[in-house]
């Protein structure tokens, strides 16, 4: 069952690379008291992950931000280094949570799996944005296909804030 505006999220654990090393990051810890933007990829460093949805929540973070957002993070299927690298090479590294889901656990919670293994890529999240506050889902928007960054991309986050 695909998670729905209204629902709470499931308890979960990521793992983040930061500029101290890896730490764990709880749903808790990240949504807890706080209106947080999330958004999933299906693999970093994938074309419209790199070139068009990551960058559009770079270049938009601070606009973000000053309205009433608190934090923003990215979630994919990828293990904590690939995501510690995209952070480094986007030059998002502290500007954003890079959130590795590696074994899908959070993805699958939320009905938000996708199998793309024929495109060799596997188990991964389907593109989504969500406006989370104090752990509920208060919007969501899904793209209907993996290689568009439309709807949940920040420009349409941004008309939602």
């Amino acid at each position: 069952m695909t998670i729905a505006v209204g629902d709470k999220l499931p308890n979960a654990t990521f793992k983040e690379k930061t500029a101290g090393g890896p730490v764990e990051v709880t749903t808790e810890q990240l949504f807890k008291g706080k209106r947080v933007v999330l958004f999933a990829v299906p693999g970093a460093f994938t074309p419209t992950c790199s070139l068009n949805h990551l960058p559009g929540y770079l270049e938009n973070r601070d606009a973000i931000l000053a309205r009433g957002v608190d934090d923003i993070a990215v979630v994919a299927v990828n293990d904590l280094h690939v995501m510690g690298a995209w952070a480094t090479h986007s030059g998002g590294m502290g500007k954003i949570h890079f959130l590795s889901d590696w074994n899908a656990a959070f993805t699958k919670a939320i009905g938000m799996e996708i199998d793309l293994s024929a495109g060799t890529l596997g188990i991964r999240s389907k593109r989504y944005s969500m406006l989370v506050e104090d752990g509920v889902v208060k919007a969501l928007n899904i793209e209907e296909s993996p290689g568009q960054a439309t709807a949940s991309g920040a420009a349409a986050m941004l008309e939602l804030l």
